[in-house]
Formats: C-alpha cells, structure tokens, sequence
C-alpha cells in the first residue's frame, strides 16, 4: 500500500513514510536524526544510513549495510522489507 500511495502522490507520501516510521523506531531506541537531513543533499545519504543503522537495531532482522545497499538499488524492496520488519516487531 505504500508504494501505491507512492505513487498516487508522486512522492509525497515516501517523506511521510520516512518521518513516520523514524519516530517509530526512534521510540523503540533508535537513534535516527531530524527528518529534516533527509531533503538536504549529502546529509540525506548520512540520514539514510542512520535510518538502516535504526532499523538493523531495532529488528535485527538484517545488517544495516545489506539494508542501505539496497535501498540505493532497489528502493521499492526498502520500503517493503523496512514495512514488514515493523510489522512485526509491532505483534
């Protein structure tokens, strides 16, 4: 559904996704930066790699390298596999 709304809102709605799901994790003991790095060239790459640092804490489902090689690929899998790694880290 996200990639939907995606594309619905040309984009739009990825940012969205981005600072939603950092509070998230941020709640759960991540330590990801302001959202505000993420529209900052150069400083959104950083962002990005705190952002897969986060997530590899908080699942430990995936290396946080592993994650931020595919996010720079194949961003659709991101988000898919971010998606589901706090679907169920919420059950």
């Amino acid at each position: 559904m996200v990639l939907i709304l995606m594309v619905i809102t040309f984009g739009i709605y990825g940012l969205v996704w981005y600072v939603k799901t950092k509070n998230e994790m941020n709640s759960l003991g991540a330590e990801i930066p302001t959202a505000w790095f993420l529209i900052i060239p150069i400083l959104n790459i950083y962002w990005l790699w705190k952002y897969c640092e986060g997530f590899a804490k908080i699942t430990q489902k995936m290396d946080a390298i592993v994650l931020f090689l595919i996010e720079i690929i194949f961003a659709p899998a991101f988000i898919w596999i971010v998606q589901d790694g706090l679907n169920e880290k919420a059950q």
